[in-house]
């Protein structure tokens, strides 16, 4: 059977066992905790829960689920290519019971595929169940009903269930969804591969590529609760999961079970095999079946052939990750699952020089086709996401080859010093963008020590300086107290009495601790608020003392004051907030949200969030997608001012993260560390429902209802990176200013156009050709804005980018009309002076008066007039000399070539240029050496 038939026949059989086939999941997980989707459980989690019914009737399902494990806890990433089963991107087949059917009918049903559909030989299978090492703490009991299930259908082959069936402990063999939840025992097929059949279990789970587990039966059946006790569910489910590149592996590389000489192999199947034929085509290198002896091979050991059979299957691999990755809006980033991605690129990118590419023109892509035409018919998004993938692909690559040439470079000479440095090491990283796992690959292949340690250490240098950021200093001077802790009470007001806990010194202010303080410090996107301190002694409050900034240390709000204030430990205080720009600031941040909630309406809900920034003028959201329309820019505009029109209340409530760390309606970033409680801000709703249509987790500050935003304006929308667009916006009188600025700015580059067209008429009108004209009505847009609704500016502002954009077009339709005509006239010139200078013949050296594209008149005039001998022109435009050289076959048998007369005599004028033998072009700004310029011409070509 071919990789094809086998998934299709594990379908129908489930589907005659009445199990809807579902399509497969994404790989962006919805869960926050997961970097990719890496099972074929993970979709289904909700009714597992118990929090959603499953839609299927019966509550039955199939399916193959596309699978990344190479990151986190799952990670396979340096295994792949140094063995015959190891992924980055797999397929799991599964079929799954939703409290219906349990461990009778799963047992039954898998060993019924495997054996009598499919015909695995049942000598050479082993099943696995659960029993618990106590010494170990293991939970539960022995599964006896698993243990009994599978014993008999052993015993009816005439088979030894003492041997076949192998007990496994809670590391092989229970599953659990987290420390608390759903859990349950499970079953696990393996065969056993080795050439006589005659392992008897001993290598079940000892690692060995010769007894591969093929698939996994999971019986959910049990609560884990929080006192460690395990609770039966009153549901039952089923959870299974084969791996279907290793179904593939075991049924053509064994030929359909009649062949066991050879050790099977992944990449023998035919989901492989068309890639590596495509490889072959554009390497010339010839793929070989080849593999070291373990996956933890000295690399700097392995044959040429070796490494590039190595290099042959990564490439394979890792296309299939980056593409299904792609085709699913996963793009290579700098951070989370992005980064992984792009680590997976830069890999298969690094393996590719091993089979001779050298960077100039990308591969990955050229294998997306022979990937999408083997896929689509079960992954539909392959087909349709193919240009993206392709695109995205070529720019990352030729991004990264730039990137590995010049890293190369510097690491082939710090490699002559025969170690390579942490220094060094973090030097390429940092300020050249070389990712360490290559740098460690390069020593591993030349036996060179590195010294991961410097490596670390200078990392986490850096890392302390970036969270210490400008105020660096602040981390070295100071030394409080272990247990000062802040209670921050911005939440509520601008304004709070406080009592000075410690001040310390540090280059040139003082940093004054309070046990309470409603400064809001920078962090999220939002910056930290300014404003002042008032000493209250005798009942009397002092002269006020400015905070330009604050800081976070431990648990400490640290408030920056200059040396000379008069404040001392123990003092009571009032702390203020510049209200004025908080609200500025709020006004951005709450937008924010509902720009987020906008995109993911307008866009998609993976459109994630990649950074965020708030001031008091603007906002700046970066998001993953690819560029916006126009349309869809305006839908996420008009959709967030509804939402200001609507006056929604913005609340927040603090909750536990359990209690809401799997709502995909709360909004909660990958990468990010929650506490026990966090604070959910909430758009719209009941105060107290946690029921809004725009929610996240934040620990920043908001207006109290939306519509103290005033209007949302979108100034601009643009990438970022591969994969990662950004949009900075304006809100409330910021959008005002900048609306009104623009307008104004407008109005100039009407005036500017407007000249800019009348040049252009002039110039037509010299040349005899028809004018362009643009019906000038009277200018649409007021000097101020009276008033500062959306409606308002959003209308003046679009009218006015309107006319100007109308009459912008109109200049350069127009200008692209007058450089038509002028290189007409400039052809009709040139032909006529050739006419006569062809008639002299010999060598020609010439100057012309007229219009710069005269001179490519003339050099085309000589090609298609299959002049042999030289020419050397000069064409003076008014402002400057414009040189050209053409070589016939004549003069270049005679040792004249085109690009050196320009680098040779361009000087003369002030001019360089160059091009090829036969034809070159340059420039000379010194009109006045014109002469002398033609006469070192002639003197040249004689």
């Amino acid at each position: 059977m071919t990789a094809n038939e086998i998934r299709q026949s594990f379908f129908d059989f489930f589907k005659e066992r009445q199990h809807t086939l579902v399509p497969s999941a994404s790989l962006l997980p919805q869960s926050p905790g997961l970097l990719f989707t890496n099972a074929g459980m993970n979709q289904f989690v909700p009714y597992f829960l118990g929090t959603e019914k499953a839609p299927y009737s019966p509550p039955r399902a199939t399916d193959t689920q596309k699978c990344i494990r190479a990151g986190g806890k799952h990670n396979d990433l340096d295994d792949v290519g140094y063995d015959t089963y190891h992924h980055t991107m797999f397929e799991m087949l599964g079929n799954w019971s939703f409290g219906d059917y349990f461990k009778p009918e799963a047992i039954q049903w898998g060993w019924d595929l495997i054996v009598e559909r499919w015909g695995f030989p049942p000598e050479r299978l082993y099943a696995t169940v659960y029993r618990p090492d106590k010494s170990l703490g293991d939970p539960s009991e022995f599964d006896q009903e698993a243990y009994d299930l599978w014993a008999k259908l052993f015993e009816s082959k005439g088979l030894d269930p003492v041997k076949h069936v192998v007990d496994g402990n809670k590391a092989d063999n229970f599953w659990m969804m987290g420390d608390t939840g759903p859990c349950g025992p499970c079953s696990e097929l393996h065969v056993d591969l080795t050439p006589n059949g005659d392992s008897e279990g001993k290598l079940v789970n000892m690692d060995s590529d010769l007894c591969i587990e093929i698939w996994n039966l999971v019986f959910i059946q049990y609560n884990a609760e929080a006192d460690g006790t395990f609770r039966d569910l009153p549901s039952k489910h089923v959870d299974t999961g084969m791996g279907f590149e290793r179904a593939c592996s075991i049924y053509q590389g064994t030929k359909g079970f009649t062949d066991f000489s050879k050790k099977p192999t992944n990449y023998s199947t035919d989901l492989f095999t068309p890639l590596f034929k495509a490889l072959e085509k554009i390497s010339n290198k010839k793929y070989q079946d080849i593999y070291p002896e373990s996956v933890e091979v000295d690399k700097s050991t392995l044959s040429v052939e070796m490494k590039e059979a190595v290099a042959f299957r990564v490439i394979a691999d890792h296309i299939r990750t980056l593409s299904f990755s792609i085709a699913d809006g996963i793009l290579p980033g700098n951070t989370g699952r992005n980064y992984v991605l792009r680590r997976i690129l830069r890999r298969a990118v690094r393996y590719g020089r091993t089979l001779g590419f050298t960077g100039e023109t990308p591969f990955l892509p050229q294998l997306v086709d022979t990937l999408v035409d083997q896929m689509k018919h079960v992954f539909p998004e392959m087909e349709t996401r193919r240009d993206a993938i392709k695109e995205t692909l070529t720019r990352e690559e030729e991004s990264f080859n730039r990137t590995l040439d010049r890293g190369l470079g510097m690491f082939d000479a710090e490699a002559e010093k025969g170690k390579i440095s942490g220094d060094f090491a973090f030097e390429l990283y940092d300020t050249y963008g070389f990712p360490i796992d290559l740098t460690e690959l390069l020593c591993q292949e030349r036996k060179l020590e590195i010294d991961m340690d410097g490596f670390e250490k200078r990392m986490d240098e850096a890392r302390t300086l970036s969270q210490a950021s400008q105020k660096k200093t602040i981390v070295r001077a100071l030394d409080i107290s272990s247990d000062v802790e802040t209670k921050f009470t911005g939440y509520d007001e601008d304004s709070s009495e406080a009592k000075i806990l410690e001040i310390h010194e540090s280059d040139d202010a003082l940093l004054v601790i309070t046990d309470r303080s409603p400064f809001y410090v920078e962090m999220g996107g939002q910056l930290g608020d300014t404003g002042i301190l008032t000493p209250f002694k005798d009942g009397e409050f002092g002269d006020a003392i400015e905070v330009p900034s604050v800081q976070k240390i431990g648990q400490a709000i640290a408030h920056e004051v200059a040396k000379d204030a008069k404040i001392s430990i123990g003092d009571t205080i009032a702390l203020t907030v510049d209200a004025k720009r908080r609200r500025r600031i709020e006004t951005h941040h709450t937008a924010t949200h509902l720009l987020h909630w906008a995109l993911h309406e307008v866009v998609s809900t993976d459109a994630t969030q990649q950074g965020s920034l708030v001031t008091t003028d603007r906002l700046r959201f970066d998001f993953t997608s690819g560029a916006l329309t126009p349309e869809q820019i305006t839908e996420i505009e008009v959709k967030v001012n509804e939402k200001i029109a609507e006056n929604s209340g913005v609340f927040y409530n603090e909750v536990p993260h359990a209690d809401v760390k799997d709502r995909e309606d709360i909004m909660q970033f990958f990468g990010d560390k929650y506490g026990e409680i966090v604070r959910v801000v909430q758009i719209g709703g009941n105060e107290l429902g946690l029921d809004g249509y725009a929610m996240e987790l934040c620990g920043g500050t908001h207006l109290d209802n939306t519509a103290d935003i005033g209007i949302f304006k979108i100034k601009s929308e643009s990438a970022i990176a591969s994969g990662v667009r950004r949009i900075e916006a304006a809100c409330g009188i910021a959008a005002y200013d900048w609306a009104r600025s623009i307008i104004e700015k407008n109005g100039h580059e009407e005036d500017e156009l407007r000249s800019k067209l009348e040049k252009i008429n002039e110039g037509l009108k010299t040349i005899g050709s028809e004018e362009v004209h643009y019906p000038l009505e009277a200018h649409l847009m007021p000097a101020m804005l009276a008033e500062a609704s959306f409606e308002t500016v959003n209308n003046t502002f679009n009218k006015s980018l309107a006319y100007t954009q109308g009459l912008r077009d109109t200049v350069t339709a127009a200008d692209k009309k007058l450089k038509k005509a002028q290189a007409g006239a400039a052809a009709a010139m040139a032909d006529a002076a050739l006419v006569e200078l062809l008639e002299k013949g010999g060598n020609i050296a010439e100057i012309f008066e007229g219009p710069a594209n005269m001179l490519q008149e003339l050099l085309n005039g000589l090609k298609k007039k299959q002049f042999t001998g030289a020419g050397f022109m000069i064409v003076d435009d008014g402002s400057r000399l414009h040189l050209g050289a053409f070589c016939g076959p004549d003069a270049q048998a005679a040792g004249l070539q085109a690009g050196k007369l320009i680098q040779e005599l361009g000087p003369i004028a002030g001019g360089k240029g160059g091009g090829k033998p036969d034809q070159a072009r340059g420039a000379a700004p010194e009109r006045d050496k014109a002469g002398d310029l033609l006469a070192a011409a002639k003197t040249k070509l004689g």
